[in-house]
């Protein structure tokens, strides 16, 4: 979901953490549905104040500090619900670059920045707070009993679930203004939800993005899944799966939030999954 602009909105919410830390106001507050967000200033540095106002916010802000800059960006002050962490302030997005003819590039570039994120997790012996993908699916099962194609979801993520492969902690929300061009740091994830479970989940994030208008055209859906299963090193089968069982998820998620228009998106991308899986099998 995109962040919108709101100087008005949280006039007063930074005052303390400004205080406590020490920091210079660089620019207009931002607020996002779970957290409010302002450019600031430490030591000189340029850095974002985030101050989470959910537990998925706080849960990830707890993950950011843990990633110590290794995939994410660097955590340079922590305190209960709020950090200051490092202020992307490179040119590219990947976003641009995906509506621009480099879609195969920035597919690719967020799939380095992912695996970053996983081997981290490899490498480490002490667990932040995270919630079971298991979890996270819940809602789709009920809504599959009303809907064909949202109950082919709800199976691939019941297959999915029964038998997890490559365990990981997962950023849980990777799309293409996610993973921000940090210049010399290179291209590093922000707004993690922190999630347990299966690595590829992750992967199929980029193939859902709602806010990428061509995610529904079928030649770029064919295209991207090729080259994200080969840049990930993952069964693209697979990966279709996971694609189907979040599309479903995201698009129950949507049209309980009134946005009925990214809800069908979702099950458009759902249906090319479902037809591809269908391809494949025959």
């Amino acid at each position: 979901m995109q962040e919108q602009e709101k100087p008005n909105a949280a006039a007063h919410v930074f005052d303390s953490w400004i205080k406590k830390w020490d920091l210079t106001r660089d620019g207009s507050p931002i607020v996002t549905p779970g957290s409010f967000l302002l450019p600031v200033r430490i030591n000189n540095v340029a850095a974002m104040l985030k101050i989470a106002q959910d537990e998925h916010e706080i849960r990830g802000c707890e993950l950011m500090a843990w990633w110590n800059g290794d995939g994410a960006a660097q955590v340079l002050a922590r305190s209960d619900n709020a950090i200051v962490m490092e202020r992307a302030e490179g040119t590219q997005s990947l976003m641009q670059m995906a509506l621009h003819g480099f879609d195969d590039e920035a597919s690719r570039i967020a799939c380095g920045t992912i695996a970053c994120l996983h081997a981290h997790a490899a490498r480490s012996t002490r667990l932040p707070t995270l919630v079971p993908l298991q979890m996270w699916f819940q809602e789709l099962g009920t809504a599959a009993q009303e809907n064909r194609l949202l109950a082919k979801s709800d199976a691939a993520a019941r297959h999915l679930l029964a038998k997890p492969q490559d365990l990981t902690i997962l950023h849980g929300d990777i799309h293409h203004d996610n993973i921000l061009d940090f210049g010399q740091r290179g291209w590093l994830a922000i707004d993690p939800k922190g999630l347990l479970g299966e690595r590829g989940f992750d992967y199929a994030n980029l193939i859902v993005n709602p806010d990428l208008p061509t995610v529904t055209d079928p030649v770029r859906f064919d295209r991207q899944v090729r080259v994200i299963a080969q840049a990930a090193q993952l069964d693209p089968r697979r990966l279709l799966y996971w694609v189907l069982a979040f599309a479903g998820l995201s698009a129950v998620w949507f049209e309980q939030d009134g946005a009925i228009q990214q809800a069908r998106q979702d099950l458009t991308v759902a249906r090319l999954a479902a037809q591809a899986l269908s391809i494949n099998h025959a």
